[in-house]
């Protein structure tokens, strides 16, 4: 593998984690955010905020794809 296919694979997974670790903080955010607003118990919004935080990965990782 050259050196300069080697940096386009790094650059190409930093972007991946990147877009991923976005997703899944604002997504995770607004689950619990959503949860919190009509007045759930903890483990709602913490069960919520899983659940955005999945959806978060997904999305992200969508996203990454579009721009790889």
């Amino acid at each position: 593998m050259s050196l300069a296919r080697f940096s386009l694979n790094l650059q190409a997974a930093a972007v991946n984690r990147l877009c991923i670790a976005a997703g899944m903080m604002i997504l995770g955010y607004a689950g619990w955010f959503a949860a919190d607003a009509l007045g759930l118990n903890l483990w709602s919004t913490f069960i919520a905020s899983g659940a955005g935080s999945i959806a978060g990965v997904y999305v992200g990782w969508k996203i990454a794809r579009h721009y790889d």
